[in-house]
């Protein structure tokens, strides 16, 4: 499979499931309705577990702009296909989207909440407060490329004595997995924890597009910080990476 297709589906994935369990949390008639942050930070954990243990050992799932150009920054990843990645990244979120739109229509019809809706496809701050906010995507996202480079670094012994490395790896997916978790349970609770600029934009721009009965506007002045913050975040990391190397 080429790789730029295993980013885009990864991506999607990631969407599908990530989004699916906040729509199955916050619209109405669902049989998670209700029930709360800590399913939706799991979901969003195990979401990100499927995605890259299906597609890491094609492309290293990255199915996060802010972790390509923090790879390619740290040096271990290739510059020339971070473009490739992005574009596909996005397009698979604009595809995740417009999944979920469809798989939750019937209870996207008989929600009346407005922002809920907007909730299931991007995220909204807690308290708007724009320098806060991008100091919390750009902290959150930090630590996740940060620790996806360290444990980066490992790797296991196997039959024989080899040792191989795990890097970005399906043996890697139950521990990126946890790391999303544990940023949504501790730093989540100001923003949302983006920490994906495709992860909020590509969405965004499918509510923006899509038939969504009673929406509202998809807030594009807020738009800018779940793409920036990110990427700073993966570019701090990334420094802080070169300097122990």
């Amino acid at each position: 499979m080429n790789v730029y297709v295993a980013e885009f589906l990864g991506t999607a994935l990631l969407i599908l499931l990530g989004n699916g369990v906040v729509a199955n949390v916050l619209l109405k008639q669902t049989k998670g309705h209700g029930s709360g942050w800590l399913v939706i930070t799991t979901g969003w954990g195990l979401a990100v577990f499927t995605a890259v243990l299906c597609f890491a050992d094609v492309s290293g799932a990255h199915i996060n702009p802010a972790v390509s150009i923090g790879l390619a920054m740290a040096g271990v990843f290739k510059w020339a296909q971070v473009p490739g990645f992005v574009a596909a990244q996005m397009l698979g979120a604009i595809a995740g989207g417009a999944l979920v739109f469809l798989f939750y229509k019937d209870h996207y019809s008989v929600t009346d909440d407005a922002d809920a809706k907007l909730a299931t496809f991007c995220n909204t701050p807690a308290i708007h407060n724009p320098p806060l906010n991008l100091f919390c995507e750009a902290i959150g996202t930090f630590v996740l490329v940060y620790a996806v480079l360290m444990f980066g670094e490992g790797g296991v012994r196997v039959d024989g004595g080899e040792h191989v490395k795990v890097g970005l790896g399906s043996l890697g997916a139950p521990l990126v997995g946890m790391i999303v978790f544990a940023i949504g349970i501790s730093l989540g609770g100001t923003t949302g924890y983006a920490i994906n600029p495709a992860r909020d934009l590509g969405p965004r721009i499918a509510h923006a597009l899509l038939p969504v009965p009673g929406k509202r506007d998809p807030d594009w002045g807020y738009s800018w910080i779940p793409v920036v913050g990110p990427i700073l975040g993966g570019i701090a990391a990334a420094g802080l990476y070169l300097m122990g190397t």
